[in-house]
């Protein structure tokens, strides 16, 4: 008995939902496309390739010099006294832990920057989205789906709205 009555529970209350259904709108948004194709999103970009470009050239200068001094010891293995080729081998490997070290740091500082930058933006677009919910008077509106039609779709409206600001 309790089985049934569940049963026409469930089958009452989906019932009562597809009737409401019909007056729900829903919009979907696209944060991967928002974060790959707005013009803040590159403007972020462009901003953090421009504050980390000096420590990219130095990661660049310290690699060179690197690869110079292995290449110079493979060359001069055999010519050079056994003291000066130990010396040159212990600053390979020093150059090798630094290069390693501050290529580390720059990975991590970078990522921590474009992880405020973004979070950041979507911040705005947040804000957006709500301004366009309120606006338009969406029920509902999802960031993330398996699958959304392109009629529900209001990314490029976020991203238009986006560049106005």
């Amino acid at each position: 008995m309790r089985k049934h009555a569940f049963f026409l529970f469930l089958s009452l209350t989906l019932a009562s939902l597809a009737g409401n259904a019909a007056e729900l709108k829903i919009g979907f948004v696209n944060q991967e496309r928002i974060l790959r194709e707005a013009p803040a999103a590159k403007r972020v970009q462009d901003k953090l390739e421009k504050e980390f470009a000096g420590r990219r050239a130095e990661l660049d200068r310290l690699q060179k010099q690197g690869r110079d001094l292995e290449t110079t010891l493979q060359k001069e293995a055999v010519t050079l006294p056994e003291a000066d080729r130990v010396a040159k081998e212990r600053q390979l490997s020093q150059l090798t832990r630094d290069f390693q070290r501050m290529q580390r740091e720059f990975r991590e500082d970078v990522s921590l920057r474009q992880n405020e930058e973004y979070a950041s933006l979507q911040e705005r677009a947040n804000k957006i989205i709500n301004s366009i919910a309120e606006k338009e008077k969406f029920d509902l509106i999802f960031q993330e789906a398996v699958y959304a039609s392109a009629k529900i779709d209001i990314t490029d409206k976020v991203i238009k709205a986006l560049s106005d600001k």
